[in-house]
Formats: C-alpha cells, sequence, structure tokens
C-alpha cells in the first residue's frame, strides 16, 4: 500500500500530528490533533488544528478517520475540530480506554449522570491486532502499553506510529509514572512488539523534545531505535529498563497541561457539560 505522510508540529507542546493518505483515491487519516490551550488564561483556539486542515483541502483529502494513539497528559486533543468538519469519519481508539477513563473518573470525582466520559464517547475502539479499514487505508492495531494502559500504535505497511511509546532515540522511551503506567509492561511492549518489527520499519514519534536544540524530527526506524535508543536497545534487560525508567520517573516534573487536558481528552475532545449559563469549567484537584 502506497502512502503518503504529513507531519505538523506544535511547538507550544512538542506534539507532532500526522496526516496519512492514498495518493489514489485521496483518503486520508488524522492521527493525534492539537487543540491549542494556554493554562494561563484557559482559553482555546485551533491555530495547530487549523494548518492541518487547510493542508487537507489544499491538498483535496478526504478524512476518512481520526485516530487517537491514547489519552494524552500534555496537550489537549483536536479529535471534535475534525469530527465537527468529517462527521462520517469515525473517531477511534484503543479499547482499553475504559481502563483510562475510570482512572481520571475517579481522580477528578467526576459525576457519571452529568459526564459522559465512556467508551462510547469515541465511535469505535479498536482491538488488539484488529486490521482497520479507513477508506482505501488499512492498518493494524498493536496494545502498547506501559506509558498508559491503553496506548496503541499503528501499523500502516511499513509505517508505525507509537504516541509516547518510544521517541526519536537521542531521547529515549515515553514515562510511565502516571496513574495506571508501567515500566514493565512498556518494557515489554517495545522489545516484544515494536522491536520484532523489520528493521526498516518507519516509526513516526507523537513528540520531539529537539535535545541539545537539534531540529524538529519524527521519524526513525526499528532499527535505528534497537541500536541507539539511549534508555532501551536490543542489549538492555527488563531489569535495567525498569530501574532506569522508574528511577529517571521519580524526578520528571509534572506535564503543566496534565489537570486540564486529561479532562477534556478521555472526554474525546469534549468540553464538560455546561452550566445554566453555557459556560465549561474544569475540575483542577488539590493535593497536600
Amino acid at each position: 500500500m502506497a502512502i503518503e505522510i504529513k507531519n505538523f508540529f506544535d511547538p507550544a507542546t512538542s506534539t507532532m500530528t500526522y496526516v496519512v493518505h492514498d495518493p489514489a483515491s485521496l483518503d486520508a487519516v488524522v492521527i493525534d490533533p492539537v487543540w491549542d490551550y494556554d493554562p494561563a488564561s484557559s482559553k482555546l483556539s485551533n491555530k495547530s488544528s487549523e494548518a492541518v486542515l487547510a493542508y487537507i483541502q489544499e491538498s483535496k483529502l478526504t478524512p476518512r478517520m481520526i485516530l487517537e494513539t491514547h489519552v494524552h497528559a500534555d496537550h489537549v486533543t483536536g479529535a471534535q475540530f475534525f469530527k465537527k468538519r468529517f462527521p462520517e469519519a469515525p473517531l477511534c481508539i484503543g479499547e482499553r480506554i475504559t481502563v483510562v477513563q475510570k482512572i481520571w473518573r475517579d481522580m477528578y470525582n467526576l459525576d457519571e449522570k452529568t459526564t459522559d466520559i465512556h467508551g462510547k464517547v469515541f465511535d469505535r475502539l479498536l482491538k488488539e491486532n484488529e486490521t482497520v479499514s479507513a477508506g482505501t487505508i488499512q492498518f493494524k492495531v498493536l496494545f502498547t502499553p506501559g506509558h498508559t494502559p491503553a496506548c496503541a500504535s499503528y501499523l500502516f505497511d511499513n509505517a508505525l506510529f507509537c504516541g509516547d511509546t518510544l521517541f526519536m532515540p537521542d531521547s529515549g522511551t515515553g514515562r510511565c509514572d502516571f496513574p495506571g503506567g508501567s515500566a514493565k509492561e512498556l518494557y515489554n511492549s517495545i522489545t516484544s512488539k515494536i522491536y520484532s518489527l523489520p528493521e526498516t520499519t518507519r516509526i513516526f514519534v507523537c513528540h520531539d523534545y529537539q535535545p541539545g536544540g537539534r531540529e524538529v524530527l519524527c521519524q526513525t526506524s526499528v532499527g535505528d531505535e534497537k541500536d541507539k535508543n539511549i534508555q532501551l536497545t536490543r542489549n538492555t534487560t527488563e531489569e535495567q529498563y525498569v530501574e532506569f525508567r522508574t528511577k529517571r520517573d521519580a524526578v520528571l516534573a509534572t506535564p503543566k497541561l496534565l489537570l486540564p487536558s486529561l479532562q477534556i481528552n478521555i472526554r474525546a475532545g469534549h468540553l464538560p457539560v455546561a452550566d445554566e449559563q453555557g459556560k465549561h469549567y474544569l475540575k483542577i484537584p488539590v493535593f497536600g
């Protein structure tokens, strides 16, 4: 299957959004879109998603699906921006999203009666090893938990979109200290699923943090990750990785947008139910 891939980088959150399309049919898939959120003013804007939309329109593409690799903790999803403009394109995520929704529902003490956060807020929940068709485009679903319990990677022929499971080799892997995360699970996801793919398989990451101030990069390969990943190569043992990841995560700062973004992202990009005046409010728990 011949596909073309276009990446869009949001510098505010170091997030990569992708548009995958079939140049013959012009069918397309949008992966991990961004809704810009300023925590200081609590204002939302569509600058990032509008740039993606402009490309879709200029290229005369028809989005057949909107994909989320996981519930993001560092940016607000722009999925509903695209869902409103392309209502026939189903919004999809791995079926273990319900595990993450329950974790954060309890964390925020959300009211189930007025807050629709169940799996049904997504149009389709994808299953492990399922082959999915989006128009003329096909991809395989690989569950890659560890960063979160519900992380999924999507394999389009020889191109894998891995979410926060792996970063560029000079950045390592995703953190595992969020509720439900597991360094052991992430190690197994990477070594048994991603590293078992052909070494020429291209990997497209969800974030690039530009270590050392280098230029933005989004594409690596299974071979490069196995040889050069600074946290997990083909020779790294599970014990070594779990020890490293546990120590590393203990000193990492909390993502700036974690508390606001998760409340929106577990709702598939919908804001909480508005009050009588039509205003939406986020809940910010206080930890002693």
